[in-house]
């Protein structure tokens, strides 16, 4: 599990375009029912300028009586079926879209659980959430009502120029002269639209950074009076956010106008040749007029088709970089190795690791070797390599060189789901959902049962605290265990791992946020747990690891020292140093 190579964004937007459009294709039906709905509305403008025709020639050309009642009811007939018209190329369309968000959401959610840990670590949480939320509400107006307005008023548009040429085709042949022109200009907007709408989704993520971690920095934003820096950090994001959309606005708004002046053009000199043709009796009234409404009727779905292509190119740019995201490679799956529940013997032989080459080795040539069922602990100072070297384990990572075995099996032989069965971690950053204590002590053995969790609360002494709630094991914990104190959290996490019942435990400063007393609880049921385990401990407390069975010194990645508590302490080395320092203290 090296660190990740992130795929170039797709820039093509027919191809994103495609892309997003077959998410659609298992609905085809429904979208079709609403092609349907597009199809009556557009002929619903053709059929107005018609019942102008109608009108004109009945009550002024020819005389006709029957055009008194003829024409109102057409009228009604006319807006009762573009009203049925508008309804379903509304709805249905907008069903499938909201489908495809629905799919699309769930795809990259799930691609996001599955992405190596080196992609979190080089990518921020608010982009990600960025990319989840903005971007996919963005994919949905590409997909619904731009597509709607996009086909329904394409439609509209060849629908009234069919009926244009049956009128007289050399006028609307010549009111399609400046055609040309107006493709030429949108394309030209569509290549704006898409580049403003990157931006904006760049700045929306950077909205989201701030926001997200001043939320969940809110006490140490109170404590250090920090409240006008966030805010200042906050305005700057928010700023370039709204300079951003109104670069947009501003390509958007400017679009229209021009269109429409060039559009006018053409209709300047097609009502210059029909007004002739009027005055020359080579065309009459009613059949001038008819033209004239339907040429007219042109420019609202130009106008709409014009401002769809924003939201169009703003669904591209999203699209694109959600799946930049899908194209990414997943976390290695491991090979086919499985065991029903490993012994804990634990090598590593030549292991060195870099986060990033030109930050230099964060592990350099470590061999170590761990027999099933007995404890290590790891000491040293804070960057001298103690959590990563136990993030290999379970496979966060892939060291560079050397290799990592589990009884006697290179840990990349094992089913990475298998292999991650035989480590519990309690870990000093505590994660806690919001639901109950029993749901987070059971997070990891859905399946057990009521027993099983309430022994392993007890070991934990989670039972201690739990009884005295109105609600037992069933309280709620609120956001990441905030209604809990710190202690409290800890206990859960490590019933958690007293649950899971693993071969293979890690204890990275399990204990750090217990008082003394709960400290010397915790200590009794972790010393239970880890018989017949093999436990490696990270401490900064030498108090914690004196009876481990062995304990390593760690400095600048690699091994400084190896030996038992009263070994160390005799050599008068690095391990002598740090305890003379905190007991001094």
């Amino acid at each position: 599990m090296s660190v990740p190579v992130v795929p170039p964004v797709v820039t093509n937007p027919g191809q994103v375009y495609r892309r997003l459009l077959g998410y659609a294709r298992p609905y085809i039906g429904t979208f079709l029912v609403g092609v349907v709905g597009m199809a009556l509305f557009a002929s619903t403008d053709a059929l107005l300028a018609y019942l102008v025709k109608i009108f004109l020639g009945g009550a002024f050309v020819e005389h006709d009586p029957r055009v008194i009642w003829i024409v109102p009811l057409g009228a009604v007939v006319l807006f009762f079926l573009r009203g049925i018209g508008d309804y379903v190329s509304n709805y249905f369309p907008a069903s499938v879209g909201r489908r495809i968000i629905k799919a699309l959401r769930g795809e990259l959610f799930a691609k996001y659980l599955r992405l190596p840990v080196a992609w979190f670590d080089a990518t921020s949480t608010a982009e990600m959430l960025s990319r989840l939320t903005y971007n996919i509400e963005q994919v949905a107006e590409a997909t619904t009502n731009a597509v709607t307005v996009l086909i329904r008023d394409t439609l509209t548009i060849v629908v009234l120029l069919g009926y244009l040429f049956w009128l007289n085709w050399q006028l609307a042949a010549f009111a399609l002269v400046l055609a040309p022109l107006i493709s030429w200009l949108i394309r030209r907007i569509n290549s704006s639209f898409r580049r403003y709408s990157t931006r904006i989704q760049n700045s929306m993520a950077d909205v989201t950074r701030v926001a997200k971690e001043t939320l969940d920095a809110q006490r140490v934003v109170r404590v250090f009076n920090a409240q006008r820096r966030q805010e200042e950090a906050f305005e700057r994001a928010n700023e370039l956010n709204r300079h951003s959309n109104m670069r947009l606005v501003n390509a958007r708004a400017m679009s229209n106008p021009v269109v429409q002046f060039i559009a006018s053009i053409g209709l300047a000199g097609v009502l210059y040749f029909a007004i002739s043709q009027v005055q020359t009796r080579a065309m009459r009234v009613d059949e001038f007029m008819s033209f004239l409404t339907a040429l007219l009727l042109v420019t609202a779905p130009l106008r709409r088709l014009v401002n769809v292509f924003g939201p169009l190119q703003q669904g591209i740019a999203a699209g694109a970089s959600v799946f930049a995201v899908l194209d990414s490679g997943n976390e290695d799956e491991g090979g086919a190795r499985t065991v029903g529940r490993a012994r804990g013997d634990i090598e590593y032989r030549g292991v060195s690791f870099a986060y990033r080459a030109d930050k230099g080795q964060v592990l350099r040539g470590i061999d170590l070797t761990v027999a099933a069922g007995r404890t290590l602990a790891i000491v040293g100072r804070s960057g001298s390599g103690k959590s990563t070297l136990v993030a290999l384990l379970p496979r966060f990572y892939d060291p560079q060189q050397g290799v990592v075995r589990l009884d006697g099996a290179d840990l990349r032989e094992y089913r990475l789901a298998n292999l991650r069965d035989q480590v519990a971690v309690v870990s000093q950053d505590i994660v806690l959902f919001d639901d109950t204590i029993r749901a987070n002590v059971a997070f990891g053995r859905p399946d057990a049962g009521a027993e099983a969790i309430e022994a392993a609360a007890e070991a934990a002494y989670v039972m201690d605290f739990a009884r005295e709630l109105p609600q037992g094991l069933d309280t709620h914990v609120g956001d990441r265990g905030a209604l809990l104190s710190g202690g409290q959290r800890q206990r859960i996490s490590i019933a958690r791992a007293i649950l899971k019942d693993a071969p293979v435990l890690v204890l990275d400063e399990a204990t750090s946020a217990l008082d003394s007393e709960s400290e010397r609880h915790i200590q009794a049921a972790l010393t239970r747990l880890q018989k017949g385990r093999t436990t490696l401990v990270i401490a900064h407390r030498l108090s914690t690891v004196e009876q481990a069975d062995d304990i390593i010194v760690m400095d600048e990645g690699a091994i400084v020292e190896h030996g038992t508590h009263a070994d160390l302490l005799a050599r008068g080395g690095a391990y002598a140093q740090l305890h003379r320092m905190q007991f001094n203290a």
